[in-house]
């Protein structure tokens, strides 16, 4: 496979990554702290909730190897 055919599919993956986050990135449980001009926002939960999913997909894909 190409270098620049790589780089181009890690682009579309990072992309629909992005975009995929905007939707589940501020789930209930997740930490945010405001204080005057400073935001802090930690994901716990979304954190897990991807760990959860890529655990099921990588489990899944292990049975069919």
């Amino acid at each position: 496979m190409n270098l620049g055919k790589v780089f181009i599919v890690l682009g579309i993956i990072f992309l629909l990554m992005g975009v995929i986050w905007n939707f589940i990135g501020k789930l209930p449980g997740d930490i945010t702290w405001k204080k005057g001009n400073v935001v802090f926002h930690f994901p716990i939960v979304t954190s897990i909730v991807v760990s959860l999913i890529l655990t099921l997909l990588f489990y899944i894909f292990g049975k069919f190897r």
